[in-house]
């Protein structure tokens, strides 16, 4: 699955460059769009993210193509990498910014942990 999104001022941290927060709502936003398109009969809550690397600073005006791949199934949880792509209105070429594995689990309505349906 792809996504992308546009950094608009908005988005931007007190040195003028994207908010680290905002890049991880965005991933774990669609990380869980991911997991619900390919499981829509499963309710999932964000477990775990690994690690949190940011290669360098995003610019205002920026366009991220946010890359994901299903990596791992179990019975009760799914993971995703997903891959940010950084493209610079004044580059031809983009540039990885950020990447991750999301996992989410798969719950009930009272919070407890449900097989996911195949």
């Amino acid at each position: 699955m792809e996504n992308y999104n546009l950094v608009r001022p908005e988005h931007l941290n007190h040195h003028g460059s994207l908010f680290g927060g905002q890049l991880l709502s965005w991933v774990d936003e669609c990380a869980w769009m991911a997991a619900a398109r390919d499981f829509p009969l499963s309710r999932f809550v964000t477990r775990a993210m690994d690690s949190i690397e940011f290669k360098h600073q995003v610019k205002n005006g920026s366009i991220l193509r946010f890359h994901l791949i299903k990596t791992r199934q179990g019975n009760t949880s799914v993971t995703y990498l997903v891959e940010v792509y950084e493209d610079e209105r004044s580059s031809v070429e983009e540039i990885l910014a950020f990447s991750t594995s999301v996992t989410f689990v798969s719950v009930d309505e009272r919070g407890n942990k449900k097989k996911i349906p195949q």
